[in-house]
């Protein structure tokens, strides 16, 4: 008796983007010029936003996070790739209006959020394994990501990951090493609480408007502990104090810190010649217990 062949069922949650208007026509209808003011570019390109929505992982499990979305090109882009619940942070009116045919569309799983993203708690957002995916504005890029790293290090499983577009220059930082250049106060808050990948450059001609910078998109896994043990606050305060001065030994940059610098570097057990960028993350650590008096 010959086989019966079946057709594979539909994705239930897949959209064909044919079917919505052009994301060009939806910036003329809502007079969406970018904004300078509120760090706006917005990528139009689907093959990209696609990129960035595939390096997020499995989009069905738990709620997907965007900020920033714009006209809604990587929205419909996380829609696409099988996003069940998306929280869309938007502070502009213009591009909320924009966004509201979509919202209407895929009611069930897009949710519009007003409000400015650093007022609001990405981490309470939706079910676990919450993803933050987002083509970041340029301004507050790096306050956002500030945020999110002390959310993580209230509950390292707060976000499953973070797949997030900054300025080249500022990837670079994130995923710097120990004495090079760019290695400094964010490249060890960043890997103190996750592990950090950069994923691939995105030219500024794929931007409306283009701007003068490349940009890149980066992944964050979040540990699930911290790299050492630390206060989120006090690694700060050391790491401000050790790279105000990067060109100083430890023992002349680290006296800011209003500590008695010789006990400090010695309980932490590090050289007191060294200078900041040739420290790891975990020595680090190790000043920023020291200066809390823990061994």
């Amino acid at each position: 008796m010959r086989a019966r062949c079946r057709m594979p069922l539909p994705d239930p949650v897949a959209i064909d983007l044919k079917d919505l208007p052009p994301l060009r026509e939806v910036i003329a209808k809502h007079g969406l010029s970018a904004r300078k003011g509120l760090g706006q570019n917005f990528l139009l390109d689907l093959n990209l936003t696609r990129r960035i929505a595939r390096a997020a992982g499995n989009l069905a499990e738990g709620a997907v996070i965007e900020v920033g979305p714009g006209p809604g090109g990587l929205t419909r882009a996380l829609l696409a790739e099988g996003a069940t619940s998306v929280f869309a942070i938007e502070t502009d009116p213009r591009c909320l209006a924009a966004l509201e045919d979509l919202a209407t569309r895929f009611s069930d799983r897009l949710t519009l959020i007003p409000g400015d993203a650093l007022e609001i708690d990405a981490a309470s957002l939706g079910a676990p394994q919450r993803r933050i995916v987002a083509n970041l504005p340029y301004n507050v890029a790096t306050p956002l990501l500030l945020n999110w790293l002390g959310a993580l290090a209230r509950d390292p499983q707060c976000f499953a990951r973070l797949v997030l577009m900054f300025q080249k220059e500022v990837a670079e930082r994130l995923c710097a090493a120990p004495r090079t250049k760019a290695y400094g106060r964010l490249s060890i808050m960043a890997q103190w609480l996750c592990t950090v990948r950069p994923l691939f450059d995105v030219p500024a001609r794929a931007f409306v408007p283009a701007p003068k910078i490349v940009s890149s998109v980066v992944a964050l896994d979040p540990r699930p502990a911290p790299l050492a043990p630390a206060r989120m606050a006090t690694l700060e305060r050391v790491t401000a104090a050790a790279f105000g001065q990067r060109r100083k030994m430890l023992r002349q940059s680290l006296k800011s810190l209003g500590a008695d610098t010789g006990a400090l570097i010695a309980a932490a057990g590090v050289s007191e010649t060294a200078r900041a960028e040739e420290l790891e993350v975990a020595e680090f650590c190790a000043l920023a217990r020291a200066l809390d008096g823990e061994s």
